[in-house]
């Protein structure tokens, strides 16, 4: 018996394959929740069929997708700068019935956009919001570090060893909260303005962190993300990023 030859053919790995939710929010269709809810509801097909697991894998490459009867492609990548008004809801809905980010732009004639970060209904200034969910996840993932500054009313008038401790930080339900800067912008005789900067972003970071020091915040402005500052943008209103913005906040508008 003649033992067998190796096969001269070589094998070449196939491309990750994604569940069809992800693979739909990383088109810029939509979010990945709303994929979820999609699939779940019958809406999508793949390759003829309805699938209702959105963590069945899927190539958008090498099968035919389609999201309420329509072709699912690959959406142009928009991303903008809004300043949030106080007071607005940054969600695409409101069991509340509040007022959101997306009634800012729904006469605006731009594709499904998701929120980069957060800012609670009581915050506002500078909201990034894009289709491209992975330039979106470079700027939200702790380990980038992309810093995020903040213009802060404060019903006190910290001093310096104050300041010096909310960069110290402290741990708070289980979390270390702490500035990587704090400074004192100005003051008044009862209240003051500090400027905050960030590098990671919890849930009510700032106002957690000046709580536990027995400070209230009275306003709460965004005033920059890395490079990408406020500016003269007028509340409620908003633009496009330029290209060059784009790649200075780790993103490319080309992809």
């Amino acid at each position: 018996m003649r033992p067998s030859r190796p096969s001269s053919r070589t094998s070449t790995p196939s491309a990750p394959r994604h569940g069809l939710a992800r693979v739909l929010s990383k088109l810029g269709v939509c979010s990945r929740s709303q994929a979820e809810k999609a699939i779940r509801e019958g809406r999508v097909q793949v390759d003829g069929r309805v699938v209702l697991d959105p963590e069945r894998p899927a190539d958008s490459e090498r099968q035919r997708i389609l999201l309420d009867g329509e072709p699912v492609a690959a959406s142009k990548r928009v991303y903008i700068a809004l300043n949030k008004p106080r007071g607005i809801v940054v969600s695409a809905a409101d069991e509340r019935g509040r007022d959101t980010v997306y009634d800012l732009l729904k006469d605006a004639g731009l594709p499904w956009l998701g929120p980069v970060g957060r800012l609670d209904k009581a915050s506002e200034g500078l909201l990034l919001l894009s289709n491209d969910s992975v330039w979106a996840a470079r700027l939200t993932e702790p380990k980038h570090h992309v810093d995020k500054t903040y213009h802060v009313q404060v019903d006190d008038i910290p001093d310096q060893a104050l300041l010096d401790r909310l960069v110290e930080g402290v741990v708070e339900e289980g979390e270390r909260l702490a500035a990587r800067r704090a400074t004192l912008l100005r003051h008044g005789e009862k209240n003051a303005w500090l400027e905050i900067v960030l590098d990671e972003g919890r849930n009510r970071h700032i106002r957690r962190l000046l709580a536990a020091h027995g400070i209230e915040v009275l306003r709460l402005l965004r005033v920059a993300i890395g490079s990408l500052v406020l500016g003269e943008l007028p509340k409620g209103q908003w633009r496009h990023l330029s290209p060059d913005e784009v790649r200075l906040l780790g993103g490319d508008e080309t992809r």
